[in-house]
């Protein structure tokens, strides 16, 4: 069976854990080398079974560990284009047999892992989320979203397994101290997906048949996990959908290393 964990997901860094038999797969590496080895040997995840990093965008809070773990376990680091033309230079020295491109839209085997990166409108070069397929299930990865596409709703919908982004309160983020140009960036169609607008998306993803969604990629300063996890719980419940008998939610931790999830 599929399964996953997170390492760290939020505004200060992200890591993901995707594991299948003798396969497994990063989704980003935004957090110190050490913690995500650290991380790794929490869950008993054996790094050298680490078949590649995958990239979705090149922001440091995504990649800042990824040049460090690819030259220390020699391990092949994937992104499009665009993205490796961004991120490169910042990544220090990566051999080029682990230089690794896809083109989006396309998928691919890495070992036992069907993976499928996709299209997500936020203001990096060319920004992805991943679908994930092993053993006729279906699991996907999507966080720094600024609106909800067609082309995004394609490719979540039938996911048994969604990690999605809620990353901020409208009132919070409006009362805080970002600086106006900032604010403005993250509330954009290319910046982040606040928590009502995931969580009216959840609906949709149950209605398609999405199981357990875990709420990823909060923001430090403009939210808060039990704000994120009331608000979607609330919007469920306002159009009949009960937590915890037809959908399974949780919120992914900042600090901690999450659960490991079996997609089954």
């Amino acid at each position: 069976m599929l399964k996953y964990c997170s390492i760290g997901s939020g505004s200060s860094g992200n890591c993901h854990y995707v594991g299948y038999k003798d396969t497994s797969i990063l989704v980003d590496a935004g957090l110190s080398g050490k913690r995500i080895t650290t991380g790794l040997n929490d869950i008993e995840a054996d790094i050298d079974k680490i078949k590649g990093i995958f990239i979705t965008h090149e922001h440091s809070d995504h990649i800042k560990g990824a040049g460090i773990i690819s030259r220390k376990f020699n391990i092949p680091i994937f992104a499009n284009v665009k993205t490796w033309c961004s991120m490169k230079d910042k990544l220090g020295d990566i051999k080029d047999h682990n230089m690794k491109v896809f083109e989006n839209d396309k998928t691919y085997s890495l070992g036992d892992i069907i993976v499928r990166p996709f299209s997500i409108p936020h203001d990096a070069a060319d920004a992805v989320g991943y679908n994930f397929y092993a053993d006729n299930e279906k699991m996907s990865i999507a966080t720094d979203i600024g609106t909800i596409t067609e082309n995004l709703k394609r490719h979540l919908y039938k996911s048994k397994l969604v990690i999605l982004e809620s990353n901020y309160d409208p009132n919070m983020l409006l009362m805080g101290s970002y600086p106006y140009s900032l604010k403005k960036r993250v509330m954009s169609e290319e910046g982040h997906l606040s928590n009502e607008d995931a969580a009216n998306f959840c609906v949709e993803l149950i209605k398609e048949g999405t199981e357990r969604i875990l709420l990823a990629h909060l923001s430090k300063e403009n939210n808060f996990p039990e704000l994120a996890y009331e608000t979607s719980k609330g919007i469920l419940t306002q159009n009949d959908i009960i937590v915890g008998q037809d959908v399974k939610l949780d919120v992914l931790s900042r600090d901690e290393v999450s659960h490991v999830y079996n997609i089954k």
